[in-house]
């Protein structure tokens, strides 16, 4: 018995893994070494700030509090800490002071310390459901935080989110404004600057600094931080939380978005809007000079394991704000209200691009078709009689598509029983089966893929509204039969448990719905069968069918369960009219025999290969002529 030789190759390569191995291993821990070292060093820098920020809080805190020292010794000890800006801290309106303006649409609530909004309130737009007697605020009880983080030349850093501003209210006309000063002294400010004006969701909003570039380091961007933290407005708050992102516009006009992942993360550049997008209303900050650079983040931050369901998501803007001349000169505006398509549009400054219509021709559908008619049919009746006139316009508009569709199963279903008999005359021949069968198709002038391509032209208007129906604000808190809310599920009852994909409930307009899916299906299924004939080598699409009756039904209650109502309403009625118009069209418009006679007829007419068609058979014959010289 031969002894084996040990390999020098198989040595080699043994040695080379365990070189990788080891690198890889060397590697993975230093970059881990680098990795736990950095955050480390990331968290005692967090740290110290955030104690220096403390200590900034106290002692502004405090000088505002001691009512018994002068104004010089107030100076003194705020001065060590907050250098030029310790004026702002001796004035009258260094205390937790509100003003608040309001129109026909908005409360909106600004506080002297940071100078930002504190509250603002939709005073047209209830939670949860109508008469609930609860507005929504998009702003309230600090869930929302703005601040500009200044570097000054005595190498101080500031943030004007723990200073005080100083109030003005003026009116021009009909327009409210209000000037919140940061001082260094009477004529040196950094200034917030709001303008609301009559009937208006948009505020003007100006940042502005005059006589700080001898108090300021302008050598680098000052850093504006925008964090809201958004509330839950909506009865289900996960279908709110599936439509709460980021949105942003690129100078070019560009618009892109974070996503709705559990964090995501966007870096951009040249930015002119922000969007911080809940599913009905929004809050969005929009520049007349693009941000050069930005960082925003989405976070969630409920559970839905859990009771509290406060807010949906965390919500962030890192956004650098350059020096001209040694000033800031930043003009913006605050958008906070409705996402609603139209109003948006209003503001001509792209805004409606956030609300998730779908792209290419799917939005197309939604600009041109769908919103134009839905808005037309919404303005002089109910909304959920307008959905289901609305369906009834487009399943006639598309009948034409679906007459020809079944046109087309018919002329398959009178050829089926010369194309299987074709199959058994040259099953073990596949080539030559599929040219015979060609050839049958071309006499009696019938298309097989004429079935085929009408049902691909109705895909898009389908796909176009399930991103309607969802984004359609018209349809928040309107009630129609059961459904006291057509933007949210139509619950009918409470369930004691919750059913994994399904829900704590059950929804009425999703069973109606299953139930149309799978008659439908059910008068489709044989229809095609009996005019599709098995290929070789293809699964049954009898069996497939068979199958597809059943689960469709059921994936329309599972998924639908917790969809708005209004988009199961629409699909209620389009199965249930597509039922109607097939009853229709093969009682009163198709005949069998007359279909059997003219393929008859045509297969007596002299026929006319197209290029393609001319292309297929060149090929097939090219293709026979190579398999009997294989033969030989």
């Amino acid at each position: 018995m031969e002894e084996k030789k040990f390999d020098k190759n198989s040595l080699i390569g043994f040695a080379l893994i365990f070189l990788i191995v080891m690198w890889i291993m060397f590697n993975g821990e230093k970059k881990s070494q680098k990795e736990q070292a950095e955050k480390a060093k990331q968290e005692k820098i967090d740290k110290a700030t955030k104690a220096k920020e403390v200590a900034t809080k106290q002692v502004i805190a405090a000088a505002v509090v001691d009512s018994t020292a002068s104004d010089t010794v107030k100076l003194a000890k705020l001065q060590g800490t907050l250098g030029s800006f310790a004026y702002s801290a001796t004035l009258p309106s260094a205390k937790e002071n509100f003003t608040t303006v309001e129109n026909t649409l908005l409360k909106v609530t600004i506080a002297n310390k940071g100078g930002y909004i504190s509250e603002i309130v939709l005073k047209q737009h209830e939670r949860f459901k109508k008469g609930s007697a609860d507005l929504v605020s998009l702003i309230k009880k600090n869930n929302a935080d703005l601040n500009l983080t200044l570097q000054t030349l005595d190498n101080r850093t500031l943030n004007t989110k723990d200073l005080f501003f100083e109030p003005t209210v003026t009116k021009v006309g009909e327009d409210q404004i209000i000037s919140m000063k940061l001082k260094v002294s009477d004529n040196e400010f950094l200034e917030y600057k709001y303008v609301l004006k009559p009937n208006n969701y948009m505020l003007d909003f100006d940042i502005r600094s005059q006589g700080l570039s001898k108090v300021l380091n302008t050598s680098k961007p000052a850093t504006f931080q925008w964090d809201l933290k958004a509330y839950n407005n909506e009865k289900s708050i996960t279908y709110e939380d599936r439509y709460s992102e980021v949105y942003f516009e690129h100078k070019d006009g560009k618009i892109d978005y974070t996503g709705v992942g559990a964090s995501e993360e966007e870096d951009t550049e040249k930015t002119t809007f922000i969007a911080f997008k809940q599913h009905f209303f929004s809050s969005i900050l929009v520049t007349a000079t693009p941000f050069e650079t930005a960082k925003v983040t989405s976070t969630k931050i409920f559970d839905e394991d859990k009771a509290d369901t406060t807010y949906t998501k965390q919500f962030k803007a890192k956004l650098p704000l350059a020096y001209k001349n040694g000033e800031l000169d930043y003009k913006m505006n605050w958008y906070y209200g409705p996402t609603d398509y139209a109003t948006l549009k209003a503001y001509d400054k792209n805004l409606d691009r956030i609300i998730p219509l779908g792209w290419g021709i799917f939005g197309w559908i939604n600009r041109f078709i769908f919103i134009p008619l839905f808005g037309f049919l919404g303005s002089f009746m109910s909304l959920g009689i307008a959905i289901i006139l609305f369906t009834i316009i487009i399943k006639i508009a598309m009948s034409p598509i679906t007459f020809k569709s079944f046109l087309s199963q018919a002329k398959m279903k009178v050829l089926r029983p010369e194309i299987t008999e074709i199959g058994e005359k040259f099953g073990k021949d596949p080539m030559k089966k599929q040219q015979e069968t060609m050839k049958v198709y071309n006499k009696a002038g019938v298309n097989p893929m004429a079935g085929c391509i009408p049902a691909l032209i109705q895909l898009p208007f389908m796909y176009a509204s399930f991103q309607f129906f969802p984004s359609a604000f018209e349809l928040r808190q309107k009630s129609f039969l059961w459904a006291d809310d057509l933007s949210s599920f139509d619950q009918i009852l409470k369930l004691p448990f919750n059913i994994p994909l399904y829900g704590d409930h059950v929804s009425l307009f999703p069973i109606l719905a299953a139930i149309a899916i799978f008659f439908y299906m059910k008068m489709t299924s044989g229809d095609n069968a009996m005019a599709q004939p098995q290929q070789e080598g293809m699964p049954d699409m009898t069996k497939i069918m068979k199958i597809m009756i059943y689960l469709s039904p059921i994936m329309m209650l599972i998924f639908f369960n917790s969809y708005g109502s209004g988009l199961s309403l629409y699909n209620f009625m389009s199965n249930l009219i597509t039922i109607g118009i097939m009853v229709v069209i093969k009682k009163y418009f198709i005949d069998s025999d007359k279909i059997h006679a003219k393929i008859q007829e045509n297969k007596t007419k002299p026929k006319s290969e197209n290029k393609f068609q001319k292309k297929m058979r060149e090929v097939m014959e090219q293709a026979e002529a190579q398999k009997k010289l294989g033969k030989k």
